[in-house]
């Protein structure tokens, strides 16, 4: 007997569970209950109405008007903080009672969503439309950049097999270059379409300084080369004053003087 009542006492131990209490608007304790998980009582089917949408709920009787919205938020993906429940043409708070404000099976509620909470998903959608746009905006200009850059590298390619090139053509690809680099700076990005217009800024600031470098080289090879041409131009020049016969003058002084010793003999 005593080996048994033992037994007992551990089976007692091993099924005990903590028991939460909650108070019931009349100021009865009561034990807590989860709704659909081993609720008490009846089962009751509440008509709710959200705009176009209709639903039929089944819960306890005994639930709260924040259990239905816990279960509202399922069906309809409504948080229930973002949830306004009317009953009667009253809004009702989560802690009141379904069967004591006189919601009984077939009852109807209206659902509404919380102004603030859509005008938060309203702003949200314009982000995220804006942000869409940007994306659209930053890509337009990316496929204009990559056609451009190819005519910097045909320019670059040109450049060094020494064939001439002008100076218009090393302007207007610049000109062109800069007109996508407007197009960036109006757009309006935050978040990763402004780290995409970062980068689009980057690519053509670097294109801009490449063909500023091609044009300083040609500028440069051309003015070095007008050098060479002057240099060598004066030591013709000087070359045939050297070997010229027209510089009479050391012959006609030397004449000059030979006549007065000539005279003074």
């Amino acid at each position: 007997m005593k080996r048994s009542s033992t037994k007992s006492t551990e089976k007692r131990d091993f099924n005990y569970r903590e028991i939460d209490w909650e108070l019931r608007p009349g100021g009865m304790l009561v034990q807590k209950r989860d709704v659909g998980v081993g609720s008490s009582g009846p089962m009751i089917k509440i008509k709710v109405s959200h705009g176009s949408c209709h639903y039929d709920i089944g819960v306890p009787a005994q639930s709260s008007f924040g259990d239905l919205k816990k279960v509202l938020a399922h069906e309809t993906g409504l948080e229930p903080k973002e949830q306004r429940l009317l009953f009667r043409g009253k809004e009702r708070e989560n802690d009141e009672y379904l069967h004591m404000v006189g919601v009984k099976d077939l009852s109807k509620v209206i659902l509404f969503e919380d102004p603030a909470s859509k005008e938060r998903k309203l702003e949200e959608m314009r982000r995220n439309q804006g942000t869409l746009n940007a994306y659209e905006a930053v890509a337009r200009v990316r496929a204009e950049v990559d056609k451009l850059s190819e005519k910097v590298v045909e320019l670059e390619t040109t450049y060094c097999s020494g064939t001439k090139i002008a100076d218009k053509e090393f302007v207007v690809l610049t000109e062109l270059l800069m007109i996508q680099l407007l197009k960036l700076d109006s757009i309006e990005a935050d978040g990763e379409a402004k780290v995409q217009r970062r980068i689009e800024v980057r690519r053509i600031q670097s294109f801009v300084d490449t063909l500023d470098i091609l044009k300083a080289r040609k500028s440069n090879h051309i003015s070095n080369s007008s050098h060479a041409v002057s240099v060598t131009t004066q030591w013709e020049t000087f070359a045939s004053g050297v070997g010229s016969l027209s510089a009479p003058v050391p012959i006609q002084s030397a004449t000059k003087v030979t006549q007065d010793w000539e005279l003074f003999d």
